[in-house]
């Protein structure tokens, strides 16, 4: 039985290692914990999944803008997603992306960017972001830039270039 909440301070270690293991080096890690000390960190946000009093995955979604002609938009986006190795395939991933986005929507958010998997994130509603107006900083193929209205018609007009909080330029 999988539950899924925010995390508390007693499992930052436990979130460190679930990133170290999944992601087999220390990157993601250092991002998690550079999200947390930043003053737009929303720990409503940063979730576990708790099998058996262990954490063996975490999701985090952050806040970000999009730079259009008009102005800056807010939106947020998922990074980073990791499952224990030995949990993965088991389907704790996708409750952890289904009950953030769930979580975004109650908050009162509209938009999630991501860049990932490009036969993962579709199941949960994501498309192609370049389809939808938006450009990234840095070179991602267009299958792994994907982008999910969390409120009908949030992407409306809306064009422009995505901005990452900066802890995710280290």
């Amino acid at each position: 039985m999988i539950t899924i909440r925010p995390e508390t301070t007693e499992d930052y270690a436990a979130i460190h290692e679930v990133n170290l293991l999944a992601f087999g080096q220390e990157i993601e890690s250092r991002l998690v914990e550079a999200l947390r000390e930043s003053p737009d960190f929303i720990p409503e946000l940063s979730l576990v999944a708790i099998e058996g009093g262990q954490v063996v995955g975490h999701i985090l979604f952050s806040p970000m803008v999009i730079e259009t002609k008009d102005g800056a938009v807010p939106a947020l986006t998922l990074a980073p997603l990791a499952v224990r190795p030995e949990f993965q395939n088991q389907g704790i991933g996708s409750q952890l992306v289904r009950r953030g986005i769930e979580r975004c929507r109650t908050l009162g958010h509209r938009i999630v960017v991501v860049v990932g998997h490009p036969t993962y994130y579709p199941r949960f509603g994501f498309s192609p972001a370049r389809a939808r107006g938006l450009e990234a900083p840095f070179p991602v193929p267009d299958e792994a830039f994907m982008v999910l209205e969390l409120a009908p018609g949030a992407l409306d007009g809306v064009a422009g270039m995505i901005r990452f909080p900066p802890p995710f330029e280290l």
